[in-house]
This record gives structure tokens, sequence and C-alpha cells, in this order.
């Protein structure tokens, strides 16, 4: 195992100070929330002592290791892997993920993820405030969903999105189908979610332990089709960004993703269905979920900027002929 370590000497000036607030004097490509975590994730030593604490008040003349990016052992392996890029210069990119793509390498899943595309095409020209495994990755999209995503490719942006994230400042919408027609049309959905006591891979939402989320929804069409139970075509917006989110809200509300194989109905017999429509049901092998666009501020010129993806062929597919059938 090696580290990607920042190593100094503290002075008279600094005495008596917090650590975190001295590594945010030392370290200027890291915001103070940043390097709080790592100091909590036991990532930084002084004189060879491991402080997780960010207000330990630090001495004149100790030496401070910073571990910022933790490198576990590299066996990620490098994908030539045609990425969908709608922007990129010497800070960012932004990716249109398709589905089917994990963001990053975990259990049963090392390669051909969205990481290892990365590493392909940009070897060493990414962030590593995440470490290896997770080069650039700034924030993530479910295996299943498609779309846009915001890659940083050095520590300064990576560290100011992820502010940005942390503020819930940046926009981000999704286009989903699910079952029935969630009422009111138009409204918030506010929760805690935290993992499920029954099965600790998937979320649940819960009155009393997990993380506050807020998916913002609006119904924008609802297709009452002969012989097809009634599906609603949502714009969700999120506020936070938990783990899974829209589609635990979604199935919280009773209106659960078409496709959804975890949080979705199971086993579904219909007594009379539209042979089209259970077709192109049955072509869909994920859920109907896509993360359509991504706004955010520039992390170097402060620019305010929007991206927009289309519908991959199997969401489009199945929405164009709900369309067809409705009219």
């Amino acid at each position: 195992m090696t580290n990607n370590t920042i190593k100094f000497l503290t002075n008279e000036r600094d005495e008596g100070n917090r650590l975190d607030i001295i590594l945010s004097n030392k370290i200027k490509n890291l915001t103070r929330s940043n390097l709080k975590k790592i100091i909590e994730s036991n990532k930084v030593r002084v004189n060879d002592l491991i402080v997780s604490s960010p207000s330990k008040k630090v001495k004149n003349n100790q030496t401070i290791l910073v571990n910022i990016g933790k490198s576990e052992e590299n066996n990620i392996k490098p994908y030539n892997i045609k990425l969908d890029i709608l922007y990129e210069d010497k800070d960012i990119l932004v990716v249109n993920k398709p589905s089917g793509m994990v963001v990053h390498p975990g259990a049963g899943n090392f390669d051909k993820t969205l990481v290892n595309a990365l590493i392909y095409k940009y070897k060493k020209r990414l962030s590593n405030i995440n470490g290896v495994l997770r080069p650039g990755i700034v924030h993530r999209i479910d295996k299943d969903t498609s779309g846009i995503l915001v890659v940083a490719k050095n520590n300064l942006a990576h560290s100011n999105l992820g502010e940005q994230f942390s503020k819930h400042t940046i926009k981000r919408k999704y286009l989903a189908l699910v079952w029935g027609v969630i009422r009111p049309l138009k409204g918030k959905i506010e929760t805690l979610i935290g993992r499920s006591k029954k099965n600790r891979q998937l979320m649940t939402v819960s009155e009393t332990n997990g993380k506050k989320a807020i998916t913002n929804y609006f119904t924008k069409k609802v297709f009452n089709i002969k012989d097809v139970p009634k599906i609603s075509l949502l714009e969700c917006e999120l506020e936070t960004g938990r783990t899974h989110q829209i589609r635990v809200h979604m199935s919280y509300k009773g209106s659960p993703l078409l496709g959804d194989k975890q949080y979705g109905k199971k086993n579904i017999k219909f007594k009379k269905i539209n042979k089209d429509f259970e077709k192109n049901l049955n072509f869909l092998s994920r859920q109907a979920l896509h993360a359509k666009s991504l706004g955010f501020f520039h992390p170097v010129n402060k620019k305010y900027m929007n991206f927009e993806s289309d519908l991959p062929p199997d969401f489009n597919k199945l929405l164009n002929l709900l369309k067809k059938l409705s009219s």
C-alpha cells in the first residue's frame, strides 16, 4: 500500500490553533470540510501519532503527515470503453453514463466500470481525494440508471464540486416512469432514508434512523391506456443525494419505477394487457430512471454550467409507445 502524503513542520504561528484550521491554511486545494473528513478517517499523523479530532490543538515544531488520497494496491485495469463525453476542459469532464455500467470498482465489479474507462483515457490526470478506487469520482448514479455525471480532473476541482454537493446547490433532474399516479401531482417528498434492517443492500424510509432525503417531483404526463395500468412520467429534482433516493421515495409513495427489480413490483400478473406494451416492458431490463440534467458552477472559473442528455433507446422506446397508445 502506498500513500499520496503531504508532510510539513508546524511553526510558532501554528501554536494553539486547531488541526483542521492549520491544514486548511497549508493545503490550499482542499476545503476545510474535505480535510475534516480526512482527519476523522485516521489519515493524519502528528509526530507519528494518529489524530482523529479536527479540533485537536497543534503545537510548535510538530511533524504532520496528511494522507490526502489513500492508494489501495492498485489492481484496477484500464479498459478501452468508449465514453459519451458531453464536455471537457482541464479541470472537469461531464459524462453521459449508459445503464448497466457501474461507476467505480467494488465488490463483484472490478472490471469495465466508468473508472476503468477513465483510467484508460486519462491515466493519472484525475483527482485522488477519494483514493485510487474512485479517481475523479465526485458523485455516483446507480448501475442501472443512465445519465449525467461530472468528473474531477484535479483535487481543486473535486474539492469545490464536493462543496457544492454538500451545500445542495447542484441542480440534478431525472426523468422516471412509475406505476400509478402520485398525489398531489406536484410536490416534495421529505423523509429519512437508511439501511434496511431486513436487507442491508437495500435502503428504506425510516421515521427515526437515517439521513434526511428530499425529492421534488412534477408529473409531466399520466398515461391512461386501455389494457395498461396507469403510468406516470415524472421529473424529479434532488435536493439531497442519498443512495437509491428516487427509487426508495417512489416505492414509499406506492408508485415504484417501472423495471425496478429491487424496489418495484415483483411478479406482476396482468389479467389483460396490451401486447405491445408488455413486449416493450420486458425489453426494459432496468429501472426507468434517467439523470437528464446537471447544473453547477464551474469549480475554477465559477461560471454556471448546465448539461442535458437525451433519453437512451430503451427508455425512449417505451415512452414513445406509451405516447402512441394514449393518443
